[in-house]
């Protein structure tokens, strides 16, 4: 099929990577559905408060996974794609790396809970999830794949793992188990994927224990990270505090209940991760090539999040009362609370994108800034919303600070301009000027 054509779009491009990308997308749609028909019936059976119980267990591991991941996964892509024949060097020290790092997030995660608990999460549930930092160390083959262009292998590993978790995870349902058992399931999750990606890396002349350790390239990557990981937490602030905020200021109820909104809403977010980090590889060669193919294909990276976003946003906002059918009655006053933080996503969207040029213009610094912003305003505004409007007022605050996020960079001299073309984006008026110069 040929693309009709526009000025500024790149056809071969296209071609090169849709393949790859439309693989990420089968993978992560399957395990999307899976996951989704899974945590619903999960929900049903636990019921607002324990749901609100073990999902106050998971928020904790989202705070510390950026420093579990140390934010490598984009920059193992790019030094693979700088430096193929020291594949093994890269993936052993990235792995590593991450091992390292999710020993450490334990003592870690016990000291947070000691300064915020999540008053009704027994500390257990927290102990059980802090291990899923170590497991997530084979996630560094994920990156390898996705920089071979081969993400057959990544649906693959990912369909099956969550065909395995799903069947384990309705079984642990029809025996009616308690709810500790569906903590660990959460950790299982990361297991059998971890497990997938080790068995599939080792076929083909690939083999994981070829991998070393080399401190000069862990020394490099970290220079270039840290402010990913920095701006990894300052996300999963925005991101999760209000599940933890809503359960300490209202209820656990009434955070069961929020939970349900939030994977519902935060579940399309995958799709943004899987385009950029599928056409990562082909921005780096516009940049290297072709300085104005680089800002075109920037653009059309803005307005591609834009046509993906926004259609999915508005179908969710006048569904979001159907959504809730799949539930008990017990969660239906969580539906118009999914109209509003549905929105949210549209700015994810952007965000992932232009992070991905921060990334390309080593202005990784850049991402602290503004994902701490954020973090800041949505911390602030669930202090002022929650107490007066419950997890409506969470859903704003995330809203608005989602927002705050991607746009911060307006305020950036150097790239405002980036900021400038996401609002032509989200306005339409790069489409707009495409057609006319038809």
């Amino acid at each position: 099929m040929r693309i009709p054509n526009i000025p500024g779009f790149d056809q071969q491009a296209l071609e090169k990577y849709f393949k790859n990308t439309g693989m990420l997308f089968i993978g992560r749609i399957g395990s999307l559905l899976i996951k989704m028909i899974v945590s619903i019936q999960i929900a049903n059976y636990l019921e607002p408060t324990n749901n609100g119980i073990v999902t106050g267990g998971t928020v904790y591991i989202y705070f510390f996974s950026a420093i579990a991941t140390l934010g490598l996964d984009q920059f193992i892509i790019k030094e693979l794609h700088q430096f193929p024949e020291q594949r093994d060097t890269i993936l052993g020290t990235s792995f590593w790396l991450k091992v390292i790092s999710g020993f450490v997030c334990i003592p870690l995660m016990f000291l947070a809970y000691q300064v915020y608990p999540a008053r009704a999460t027994p500390y257990h549930y927290v102990l059980i999830l802090s291990f899923i930092g170590v497991a997530q160390a084979f996630n560094v083959i994920d990156s390898y794949f996705q920089s071979q262009v081969q993400s057959k292998y990544i649906m693959q590993v990912q369909v099956a793992g969550n065909l395995v978790s799903a069947a384990i995870k309705i079984s642990f349902i029809y025996l009616k188990t308690p709810m500790v058992y569906f903590v660990y399931a959460y950790l299982l999750d990361v297991v059998l994927l971890s497990a997938g990606y080790f068995f599939t890396y080792q076929r083909k002349q690939r083999n994981i224990f070829n991998w070393s350790f080399n401190k000069p390239l862990a020394v490099k990557l970290l220079s270039y990270s840290w402010p990913l990981i920095i701006s990894g937490i300052m996300v999963a602030l925005y991101m999760k505090i209000d599940q933890l905020m809503l359960q300490n200021i209202i209820g656990v109820k009434e955070s069961g209940a929020y939970a349900t909104v939030a994977q519902l809403s935060e579940a399309w977010n995958f799709v943004p991760a899987v385009v950029v980090s599928s056409l990562f590889p082909a921005i780096l060669n516009a940049r290297r090539d072709d300085p104005e193919r680089y800002k075109k294909r920037i653009q059309n990276l803005y307005d591609l999040m834009v046509y993906l976003s926004v259609p999915a946003a508005l179908v969710i906002t006048f569904a979001s009362p159907l959504v809730y059918k799949l539930y008990k009655p017990e969660y239906a006053y969580a539906a118009p609370v999914l109209s509003v933080h549905i929105w949210s996503g549209v700015f994810v969207f952007l965000g992932a994108a232009s992070g991905q040029y921060l990334i390309a213009e080593n202005l990784n610094k850049l991402t602290f800034i503004r994902t701490g912003f954020g973090a800041i305003v949505n911390i602030v505004l669930n202090l002022l919303l929650i107490p007066k409007m419950g997890m409506m007022g969470a859903a704003i605050a995330t809203l608005i600070a989602y927002a705050s996020a991607a746009f911060f960079i307006l305020a950036i001299p150097k790239v405002n301009k980036q900021g400038i073309m996401m609002l032509k984006s989200l306005f339409l008026i790069s489409l707009f000027q495409k057609v006319t110069k038809r």
